[in-house]
């Protein structure tokens, strides 16, 4: 085959096999991405038949997470990012420390050497952004607190593993490595240079392009050209992951969402997330596709019980880690078992990983295969754990007085303060969310004296509005404990704020169960939904294009009317 057109076949043959077979899955009540990774499988080097060209798809997949990162970061804030730093770093340090002592301790159990076991480790301990980002987008829950928690996550993790990735070499020597051991300060030179190169990348995209790249898209809008616009989009996220890598040493994932985040400050950020969603979702299917053609089959007859023992360790072993950090944090049980599912697979990261262990020689041959056997059976029973979250939640509850104590446990912030005013108690509003939405809402309430209460997931969140004199509650305003801690039986009005919409039925129902005379206000970005949410619940639903349309519409007819 001419080596010309090995890009051509790559794509063709990745694309087809995972339309069939993805859609295969779907028939029989399966994940697609199970199919993506069975095209994978069939078109790599361990299978006879057609192969594709690994390096191309490789490289096409890498296309895909700088997209699917970029778009992540059009929809998510700075502050997002800092409003769950102080669950998001501590959580994901200490679960990689625990996922690396795990994996460590199967590796030394094997007999292999320290440096090996350290690297095994450290693979084992990353989840995939890709899996990730799929999942939350599938369940609806990216622009949840949750969501944000579980992205948050992940960030720190990816940025702990540029730093291992750049500190792994100069200590391969003292690790039992091929290569030549550095000294002590040549260790740290290097930790110093990369810390600097890190932070220099954060506040030149902070400072500098925050104004810049918005201004840029907005040169561009007003040309009123849709493929410049488009254009401009994937180039910007290409070109500044891609820079980001070669002059400050960051992965092109975290290039790539960083320059979302900062085009989010533009006002065409939505228009910018819809025209890239095409190339994002087909570049996404080649990432799984790639991830199948590193797969050899052969791991699991020579080594099922190593296999299995991998797979333990991600799946069983990292999830109730960090479950178990969540609920230290005091969040809910929804949430912990959220973040675990979200954290029990392995991906792109871990492939860096162990390749690099490989060509220091510190990591075996057969190491490879068992992560990527890993990563493969994690990535395609991933969504299983999601699934899994709900009825699981439901069987604690009844049958775990453990859980049921989690749930009700004492927490000052989950109830209003004894000393509060009456006027917070009775006739007052009950905002759920305190986003940017929220924050208008109450802004106007305040400005007319109308009291009212916010419910609210973030905690951190609801210890400075208490702070301000804000009456405010911690908790997910779906648990009907905490619609009945924000005294929703005697409000005059429900507001849901936020832009979760997976539980707005369940506030309602809740609310107008303890008070059925309470008047409902919901927000939505959907136009079915919103119909739904006012025939089902009688809810008076605002929509957000339909809201913008008739301001617009307003004052062009106060402009353009005859005097």
């Amino acid at each position: 085959m001419p080596h010309s057109v090995s890009l051509i076949n790559t794509i063709a043959a990745g694309l087809g096999l995972a339309l069939v077979l993805g859609f295969l899955a779907a028939r029989v009540r399966l994940p697609a991405l199970v199919g993506y990774l069975l095209a994978g499988v069939i078109i790599g080097p361990f299978t006879p038949g057609f192969v594709a060209d690994a390096e191309i798809a490789a490289q096409l997949a890498e296309i895909g997470v700088m997209l699917l990162m970029f778009g992540v970061g059009l929809h998510f804030s700075l502050d997002d990012l800092l409003a769950v730093r102080k669950i998001a770093v501590p959580g994901a340090l200490v679960q990689i420390g625990v996922a690396t002592l795990m994996g460590g301790t199967l590796a030394l159990w094997w007999d292999w050497p320290l440096g090996a076991a350290l690297v095994f480790g450290l693979a084992l301990s990353v989840a995939s952004t890709v899996v990730l980002l799929r999942a939350l987008e599938s369940l609806g829950l990216l622009d949840s607190y949750t969501g944000r928690i579980a992205v948050g996550w992940l960030v720190v993790e990816d940025l702990a593993m540029v730093l291992v990735l750049v500190l792994l070499p100069p200590l391969a020597g003292t690790l039992g490595g091929s290569a030549n051991g550095a000294d002590a300060s040549a260790i740290w030179t290097t930790l110093g240079v990369t810390l600097l190169q890190v932070g220099g990348f954060v506040v030149l995209m902070l400072v500098v392009g925050r104004r810049a790249f918005p201004w840029i898209l907005w040169q561009v809008a007003r040309t009123n050209s849709r493929e410049l616009f488009t254009l401009c989009v994937v180039a910007a996220a290409v070109s500044i992951a891609f820079a980001s890598a070669a002059l400050f040493g960051v992965s092109f994932a975290l290039g790539a969402f960083f320059a979302g985040m900062v085009m989010r400050e533009s006002e065409f950020s939505q228009r910018a997330a819809e025209e890239s969603l095409p190339l994002r979702d087909a570049f996404a299917v080649l990432f799984f596709v790639s991830v199948g053609m590193l797969f050899d089959p052969s791991v699991l007859i020579d080594r099922p019980l190593q296999v299995l023992a991998v797979v333990l360790v991600i799946v069983v072993g990292k999830s109730i880690a960090a479950c178990l950090l969540v609920l230290a944090f005091r969040y809910p049980l929804n949430t912990a078992l959220t973040v675990s599912a979200s954290l029990a697979q392995i991906g792109e990261f871990s492939f860096i990983l162990v390749g690099l262990g490989v060509s220091l020689g510190l990591m075996p041959a057969e190491g490879q295969s068992l992560i990527l056997a890993g990563a493969l059976i994690s990535i395609a029973t991933n969504p299983l754990w999601f699934s899994l979250i709900a009825p699981l939640q439901k069987w604690l509850h009844a049958h775990s007085s453990f859980a049921r104590a989690l749930e009700s446990r004492d927490d000052p912030l989950a109830e209003l303060p004894t000393g509060t005013e009456a006027r917070y108690l009775s006739r007052q509003v009950v905002l759920v969310g305190y986003g940017r939405v929220g924050r208008r809402i109450a802004a106007a309430l305040t400005a007319h004296h109308i009291p009212f209460v916010v419910a609210e997931q973030n905690r951190e969140l609801v210890e400075k509005l208490r702070a301000q004199g804000i009456a405010a509650v911690w908790g997910d305003a779906a648990e009907p404990s905490v619609l009945i801690q924000a005294h929703v039986a005697r409000a005059r009005v429900l507001v849901i704020a936020t832009p979760d919409a997976m539980n707005v039925r369940q506030m309602i129902e809740t609310a107008r169960t303890l008070n059925p005379t309470i008047e409902t206000v919901v927000r939505s970005h959907n136009e079915d939904e919103a119909r739904l949410l006012t025939q089902e619940a009688s809810a008076t639903v605002f929509l957000g294009e339909e809201e913008l349309a008739q301001a617009m519409a307003r004052d062009v007819v106060r402009r353009a009317a005859p005097a």
